[in-house]
Parts: structure tokens; C-alpha cells; sequence
């Protein structure tokens, strides 16, 4: 996975940088090991954005709609880069399995926490997944923002929050704290827009 992810990123790279350059704050947060890197989702381009603001020295694995590793030629070589799929709208275990497998190898993990686009750049509300997987796995949630609005030729802001762990009082956590925990992750997403600007 770790070849196949450079090939694809140096080749990608040089094109989608000349159109849509990224201008990384926050890359000090960036850490080394486990971690969920977790951006608001507005385009289709955001996980391009992510992965070149991360740089070739992290590789996060990426869970992605099932739909998009089904389109010929694109998905076959988006699972050779470490992307996975995920049925949106049920529990998918075997998506869960592979997440957390993931993290406890010591590999990266990206994940948009709203499940799905808001083209119009207001925020949604977070799915629960993450929280269960840095709860279960001790893997740092890092919040990250990008803006919905992308110029042609005109650099992107893609902002880094601080890595954290987030606390339960159990050790698995509850369905309740989920909750709480996924909507203080939207909140620090929503702060880190004014470094943006």
C-alpha cells in the first residue's frame, strides 16, 4: 500500500497543486502514530486536500462510501492507496473491524465525521464512529478544517487543530458519550475557521 500510495501521490500531486494549491496551518499538530484525522466535508476534492497537507510522510488509510470504490478503474486503484469502504446508513462491522485494525497497527486513519458532503459549507452534525474508535483504540481524534470555497490557481486554507484525547467514564464509553464527544468534535472544527480566513 505504502508504494502504490507514493506513485499515485507523486503523480497527482504536481497537477491538483497547480490548480489548487493547499496552505497548510497548524502542521506542528500533525502527530506521528495512530490518529484520526477528522476535516469537515464540503467537496469532492477534500480528501486530496488532506492527504497533500499531510504530506508523503503520513499515509492515512481513508474510509470512503462504498459507492466510490465501485466505479471502474478509480476504485481498484483507491484500494491500492489504502481506501475502504463503508455502507453508509447501517452499521457496518466489517468497515468498523478494519478501522480499528488500522489504529492499533500504528497506521493513520482519515474520516469525514459528518458522513457525507454540506456543499453549502455549514456544518453537520458528526456520525458517532469516531468517537467510538479513539475511545476504544486510544488513537487522538485531530480536528481539521477546510473552507467550501476552493478558487481555481488561488490557495486553500487546510487548518490543523491540536491532537486530543477525549474522556469516558467507562472504559469502552457509552452510546450517550459518543454523542457528546462527536458533537465537542464539531465544535472544535467550527473554531479552527477564523485561522482560515
Amino acid at each position: 500500500m505504502k508504494l502504490a500510495y507514493a506513485i499515485v501521490y507523486c503523480i497527482v500531486y504536481p497537477f491538483f497543486n497547480l490548480v489548487h494549491p493547499c496552505k497548510v496551518i497548524g502542521r506542528e499538530n500533525i502527530p506521528d502514530g495512530p490518529a484520526i484525522f477528522c476535516p469537515n466535508h464540503t467537496r469532492l476534492s477534500d480528501p486530496l486536500m488532506v492527504a497533500f497537507a499531510l504530506t508523503l510522510k503520513h499515509r492515512p488509510q481513508v474510509m470512503a462510501k462504498a459507492e466510490l470504490l465501485e466505479i471502474p478503474v478509480l476504485g481498484w486503484i483507491l484500494k491500492k492507496v489504502g481506501v475502504f469502504a463503508v455502507e453508509r446508513g447501517k452499521s457496518d462491522v466489517a468497515a468498523v473491524k478494519r478501522a480499528m485494525q488500522c489504529l492499533k497497527s500504528g497506521d493513520q486513519l482519515l474520516m469525514f465525521p459528518e458522513g457525507t458532503r454540506h456543499k453549502d459549507g455549514v456544518l453537520g452534525e458528526a456520525k458517532t464512529g469516531v468517537a467510538m474508535l479513539s475511545v476504544r483504540t486510544g488513537a487522538p481524534i485531530v480536528p481539521m478544517y477546510i473552507p467550501a470555497e476552493k478558487k481555481r490557481f488561488r490557495p486553500t486554507a487546510v487548518v490543523v487543530g491540536k491532537p486530543y484525547l477525549p474522556r469516558t467514564e467507562t472504559r469502552k464509553g457509552s452510546a450517550e458519550e459518543y454523542e457528546a464527544i462527536s458533537r465537542d468534535l464539531m465544535v472544535r472544527i467550527a473554531a479552527l475557521e477564523v485561522q482560515a480566513k
